[in-house]
């Protein structure tokens, strides 16, 4: 019909990595506001006293924490990139299992392991889509090529910068992330978990 207007909405499409989104630019923007004190106690892992509740909320929330600008563009624009399509494939709650998933065991790991290095921020996620995506088209008995290239190029990488590329990047942690995707791709693509 001629003269009809159409009216043009933003969706919410992707709950769960447009939710992370925010809380990690208003995990960057309140470090900023408390000179990194925030950072500190609440978006970053280290060795802690198990004693203080604070040491159970940063296992999960160092993935929420940036060392700044660049380093939350960086990641987020993967997550952004990759996130909405694997939460449209997944389902939301699967997608929030997997982050939650990353951040607990990377940030477990970093407190046994490296007591003395104070991880933040989330690229273990990132390693955790990057992987679970090259797994989305997966069928019984076949392993799609893209995921082994996708697992030989990231983990190899990550491999290597770790041990000849002196860095303050946690490769260990993005290789636990992918191994974390990877194992979750795999169970959800075999339908054991609800895809809601």
């Amino acid at each position: 019909m001629k003269g009809e207007r159409r009216n043009i909405k933003i969706s919410f499409n992707s709950p769960a990595i447009l939710g992370f989104t925010i809380i990690c630019f208003a995990a960057v923007i309140l470090g900023q506001i408390t000179n990194d004190a925030s950072t500190n106690a609440v978006f970053s892992v280290y060795r802690s006293s198990l004693l203080s509740p604070l040491t159970y909320l940063r296992f999960v929330g160092h993935v929420f924490g940036h060392a700044g600008w660049e380093h939350f563009i960086g990641n987020i624009m993967l997550i952004l990139i990759v996130g909405p399509l694997l939460e449209e494939k997944y389902g939301t709650s699967n997608i929030i299992f997997v982050m939650l998933a990353a951040a607990l065991v990377t940030g477990l790991v970093n407190f046994i392991f490296f007591p003395h290095i104070k991880l933040l921020g989330a690229s273990g996620i990132v390693f955790a889509l990057i992987l679970l995506s090259s797994l989305t088209s997966i069928k019984e008995g076949m392993i799609p090529l893209t995921f082994i290239l996708v697992a030989v190029i990231y983990i190899g990488q990550q491999i290597y910068e770790g041990l000849f590329v002196p860095s303050n990047v946690s490769n260990l942690t993005h290789i636990i992330g992918g191994i974390v995707g990877a194992s979750l791709g795999y169970v959800m693509n075999k339908n054991k978990m609800n895809r809601y």
